[in-house]
């Protein structure tokens, strides 16, 4: 059995009745919303993304973390914010990805989030820059029952990796996988499914070939291809790739970028989804990494009133009329990825 069947039946394993009664739900006021342009939802999230931390080890220049440069303040996820959501949602829950900025294991408590949402049958998965894999926690993130780990790899030697992970060590991020590996196969379970990624830019596209060749050496159990997002694409950026099979923007007439994608008057996720940052705030996705768009505070308010608040019916409601007019929505290209 390939690990990506394995993965698979691992998520379908989490499936209950009310969840999937909620999933339905889910869907079916989604597509009436489109149809009537009015926002309505009897149902909850089905998969929410939590945010352990906004440190970070690196400098990546398209990064908030990296870049230092939130407009939010910054910390590290309590115990407890974390298991008021869980309680609150692991009825309805499918799906938990632990990340939205930063990196997840600089927060000392990042494991045992992940075991609390493992006791609920909760499906997990967060991504790492790899630089905290050690043979201590490789075996530790097995033991917590993690479902899926994201490990960002952008280059195949070191003078190509940190002209975007500045401050990384590729030579770290090799040993962290190489002790992944180990670990789970040492501990003989099947999770976390491991997916090295890869994302697109125009200095390390030529070394496709090898990345895939060293996936395959490695022993992970899939390697992803992502196109790079660039904040201030539009004058154009030296990371954006010139093949445009490996790019969301493309070169205008004028010879400045657009996104590829057209944007469309609707969203899935402010349906199924949302985002919770380190001290609760409750925001509409991943673009919105400053909270910008902050729905209410998990600390202070119950999430069903936030879900179903004023705030978020107004979010929703000005998607349907025009989302070009929300800013957190220019650089959206959900479904992308190459």
């Amino acid at each position: 059995m390939t690990g990506t069947i394995r993965d698979g039946l691992n998520f379908a394993g989490n499936l209950t009745g009310p969840r999937a009664i909620n999933a339905w739900k889910t869907y079916k006021s989604f597509k009436k919303s489109m149809r009537s342009k009015s926002p309505m939802h009897p149902g909850f999230p089905w998969s929410i993304s939590v945010e352990p931390t906004t440190s970070c080890n690196l400098r990546c220049p398209e990064c908030p973390s990296g870049l230092r440069a939130f407009s939010r303040p910054t910390g590290m996820m309590e115990q407890y914010t974390f298991e008021k959501i869980i309680n609150e949602l692991h009825g309805y829950l499918m799906y938990l990805t632990l990340y939205f900025q930063g990196e997840p294991y600089l927060n000392p408590g990042f494991l045992d989030t992940v075991r609390y949402a493992n006791l609920k049958n909760i499906y997990t998965a967060t991504s790492t820059n790899g630089h905290y894999l050690t043979k201590e926690n490789a075996q530790k993130t097995v033991q917590s029952g993690l479902s899926r780990l994201i490990i960002s790899m952008d280059g195949t030697d070191q003078q190509t990796y940190q002209k975007y992970r500045i401050g990384g060590k590729l030579d770290k991020v090799i040993s962290g996988i190489e002790n992944l590996v180990t670990a789970r196969k040492e501990l003989k379970q099947k999770t976390p499914f491991i997916i090295l990624q890869f994302i697109v830019f125009d200095h390390n596209i030529h070394q496709i070939k090898q990345v895939k060749s060293m996936a395959k050496k490695l022993g992970v159990d899939k390697l992803e291809l992502k196109t790079a997002q660039v904040y201030d694409f539009e004058k154009g950026s030296q990371l954006i790739p010139e093949d445009k099979n490996y790019s969301r923007y493309q070169k205008n007439e004028d010879s400045e970028y657009s996104i590829k994608s057209s944007l469309m008057n609707k969203c899935w996720k402010m349906w199924h989804s949302c985002v919770m940052t380190w001290d609760g705030n409750i925001v509409p996705c991943c673009f919105d990494k400053d909270a910008k768009y902050t729905m209410g505070n998990i600390q202070t308010q119950s999430f069903g009133e936030i879900w179903n608040g004023p705030k978020y019916l107004d979010f929703r409601s000005r998607l349907l009329a025009n989302r070009k007019e929300i800013d957190i929505c220019k650089n959206c290209t959900e479904g992308l990825n190459v």
